[in-house]
């Protein structure tokens, strides 16, 4: 009787787990198409009509994207998290935050493409990337799960246009320990605790 009883337990226990898995798998699948639709039309512009709330991603949906960090970067929520977490992982949600809206903010701007994933890799096939982290040679993969975790719910309320953009339009930052030459072609929006902001001065962005 008693090993019928743990033979039932053990039964349990798989289904459940079964269960569990498949409902995080749901949920992912969920997230990512609507990050897609939701990079689409932060890249089409000239509209600021709020997301309706059945278009939004959930917190339990984003946080069931690429839980470990360790998945290839081929979807907008993966790209964007990624690149909120090399870029000021340790640093303030201001400064994670300017991050995201950098990204967001050249979405479909002339001189950049029109997804999350092509914007953070631009660069990459000359070795001029955009974003450094992406093609300094080392591993990408999260090492710090629970600022990853941050860094995916920041790119959620980003892609579902809940994040005040406080870089003011800014697509270029800079640490602020650094003075690059660059810097003096454009305006500078503002400053975090760590980064400083810039859009171009007129024209089109390079």
């Amino acid at each position: 009787m008693r090993v019928i009883w743990i033979a039932a337990c053990f039964a349990i226990t798989l289904l459940f787990g079964h269960a569990t898995a498949s409902e995080q798998e749901q949920k992912k699948e969920v997230a990512e198409d609507k990050a897609e639709a939701l990079e689409h039309k932060a890249a089409e512009k000239g509209t600021d009509v709020p997301v309706p709330q059945s278009e939004t991603i959930t917190t339990s949906e984003v946080q069931a994207v690429d839980p470990a960090g360790q998945s290839p970067m081929d979807d907008a929520i993966t790209c964007l998290a990624r690149s909120i977490y090399w870029e000021a992982k340790g640093k303030s949600s201001a400064d994670m935050e300017a991050v995201a809206s950098v990204v967001m903010n050249r979405l479909g701007h002339e001189g950049f493409p029109a997804t999350v994933c092509a914007v953070v890799k631009q660069g990459s096939e000359t070795k001029n990337c955009q974003f450094s982290w992406w093609c300094d040679g080392r591993s990408d993969q999260v090492q710090e799960e629970t600022q990853y975790a941050t860094g995916k719910e920041i790119a959620r309320k980003a892609l579902n246009k809940q994040l005040n953009d406080r870089t003011h339009g800014a697509i270029y930052f800079h640490d602020r320990n650094v003075k690059p030459n660059w810097a003096r072609k454009y305006i500078k929006t503002t400053e975090t605790s760590m980064f400083l902001f810039y859009k171009p001065r007129g024209g089109s962005a390079r």
